[in-house]
């Protein structure tokens, strides 16, 4: 008899498990608790939140994971083994979601969207945030919420006083248990895996040793968080003429794609492909041994692949990221950082009054703990907890 009480059932076609539907599978498993969880933001947001996935699974075993993001975010987070759906915030997604109930939400976002996707399902319980539905004010769930929910209402709080990285506040505001400083947990598939190797035998030709990422760009939404064309030029002269067997190579997205063209004019550099997708882009990032970036997308994925990070920091917190001791975070000299402002009108921005030399000496410190670690092989980190989750 089918058992239609196991994650693996689908009900409209062959299980790919087991050919025989019954208790005496071995990957027969019914889940306890069902858990949705709603995270539409920022792409580099999104990633992050994944080091959310072990100590949800602590604090619920034996749970069936939903996870609801807008798209593209989804193409990041499908097939991960933690993860049992994952669906969008388009209309035929959400029709989906009206068939589905749970005992447990995590909304962690602070937007009416992301509350009003609790709107086409059923929850008994809601952790994270809500909404006052006569003003649409966004809300503390549980009053666990508070501290992060007063980080967003008070910059001298967000800027100054608090020291805890967000990975923290999200795992106290959501209570899932003590913080235990869990890292992103985005893996790479068996055959992303093989295509990475490959990439990086592209990448170290011509006797070169070492791959230096530069993740040039960020969204436009604080355009502020990436260096200029001229700096990066400038950057890459001074690391190669310090690192002539390092391979320096270009990372970014669509978005990127004429501003990498104009960094690497007549610059010995491989310029990735920026428009393969959000997968494509993630081997690459994987591909390299150090990586320089700003706080954005880029940044959050080389943390998700365990690379060593250089983060530069102009109008965002840098101590709201955690690099996991693999890496250095460089501060503006702007006096006016952070700001968290989406547009600026200073003559010299805080870009402007980040130090050349200080970029240097963090790619060298980055350099030795990749040499002394091993280079880039893989995401160790995503396969050492893939195999703890099984």
């Amino acid at each position: 008899m089918a058992q239609t009480k196991c994650r693996h059932f689908s009900g409209y076609k062959p299980c790919s498990k087991s050919q025989s539907c019954d208790s005496e599978c071995a990957s027969f498993d019914v889940p306890k608790l069902s858990i949705l969880i709603v995270h539409l933001g920022a792409l580099g947001a999104v990633v992050r939140s994944t080091s959310l996935l072990k100590a949800i699974k602590r604090k619920y075993p034996s749970s069936m994971l939903t996870w609801v993001t807008d798209a593209p975010a989804h193409l990041l987070l499908q097939n991960h083994p933690a993860i049992d759906r994952v669906l969008t915030t388009k209309e035929a997604d959400l029709l989906q979601l009206r068939a589905l109930e749970f005992d447990v939400a995590l909304v962690i976002d602070k937007s009416l969207k992301a509350v009003g996707v609790l709107q086409y399902t059923q929850v008994d319980q809601v952790f994270g945030f809500s909404a006052n539905p006569r003003n649409g004010a966004i809300v503390p769930a549980t009053p666990a919420a508070e501290e992060l929910w007063q980080l967003g209402l008070d910059n001298q709080k967000k800027f100054f006083e608090n020291k805890k990285a967000e990975n923290q506040l999200m795992i106290e505001a959501l209570e899932l248990g003590a913080f235990q400083r869990d890292p992103y947990w985005l893996p790479l598939s068996g055959p992303e895996q093989e295509l990475l190797q490959l990439r990086r035998s592209q990448f170290l030709t011509n006797s070169k040793k070492w791959v230096l990422g530069f993740n040039t760009g960020c969204s436009n939404v604080i355009s502020a968080k990436k260096l200029t064309v001229e700096f990066h030029r400038l950057m890459i002269t001074s690391l190669q003429s310090r690192y002539p067997e390092a391979q320096i190579v270009l990372l970014g997205g669509p978005e990127d794609t004429e501003r990498n063209h104009q960094i690497s004019q007549g610059l010995p550099v491989i310029s990735t492909a920026t428009e393969s997708g959000l997968r494509d882009g993630l081997i690459s990032v994987a591909a390299c041994d150090v990586v320089v970036t700003g706080d954005s997308l880029g940044m959050h994925m080389a943390i998700s692949q365990g690379k060593q990070v250089v983060a530069w920091f102009g109008p965002t917190c840098a101590h709201e990221i955690d690099l996991y001791d693999r890496g250095v975070s460089v501060l503006t000299k702007s006096p006016c950082s952070p700001c968290w402002k989406r547009a600026c009108e200073k003559n010299i921005m805080c870009y402007d009054q980040v130090s050349l030399q200080e970029i240097v000496h963090a790619v060298e410190s980055c350099r030795t703990n990749s040499l002394s670690g091993g280079l880039a092989t893989g995401n160790s980190t995503s396969e050492a907890l893939s195999s703890d989750l099984a």
